[in-house]
């Protein structure tokens, strides 16, 4: 990693979000983006919250990503805050697993976007912000590449793997 400021703020709404984003922070490390962590919730501290967005621009962060769950409003409170494009990533931690907290996320007001990826999903969070900071970081597009012919090499060693199987269970050819 670099000494440069860190391009992406994960923001959680709380420490119990932290297992959910794991998978977030580690395809982070793994395509080499630095990102600061944090803790800021847009009820019980509204104000950290948005002095977080106020000043992420001036910090040098290029994305923030924002994991909350139940009402979810994390992610719009710092989107109305900032220029910075800011991805939301509902946790399932509420009693109807998730949807008040994607639906925050998705039906936001006109003029303040928040793009939202899938409950729990915060793999898909981490390479949606490392695909907006490959605009303008070729590195980065040949570290996302790579990161595509693993996950393609994994669905034809599974496909390879589930024919055998069914060849093994038929006694003879999975083409027969």
């Amino acid at each position: 990693m670099s000494d440069k400021p860190a391009p992406i703020a994960i923001v959680l709404g709380s420490d119990s979000d932290l297992e959910v984003m794991v998978p977030c922070l580690e395809i982070l490390a793994q395509l080499e983006i630095p990102y600061d962590l944090t803790v800021a919730s847009a009820h019980r501290s509204p104000e950290r919250a948005q002095q977080i967005a106020a000043t992420a621009r001036q910090r040098g962060l290029k994305i923030i990503i924002a994991a909350a769950g139940w009402a979810a409003h994390l992610p719009g409170v710092l989107a109305a805050r900032t220029t910075l494009p800011v991805i939301g990533v509902p946790i399932s931690s509420s009693p109807i697993g998730g949807l008040d907290a994607l639906y925050s996320i998705v039906q936001m007001p006109p003029g303040v976007p928040v793009a939202a990826v899938g409950i729990d999903t915060a793999r898909n969070a981490g390479i949606l912000a490392a695909q907006i900071l490959a605009l303008d970081d070729p590195r980065l597009v040949e570290r996302l590449r790579g990161l595509k012919k693993q996950m393609q090499e994994s669905v034809e060693e599974q496909a390879a793997g589930i024919q055998k199987q069914w060849r093994e269970r038929l006694g003879g050819s999975a083409d027969e």
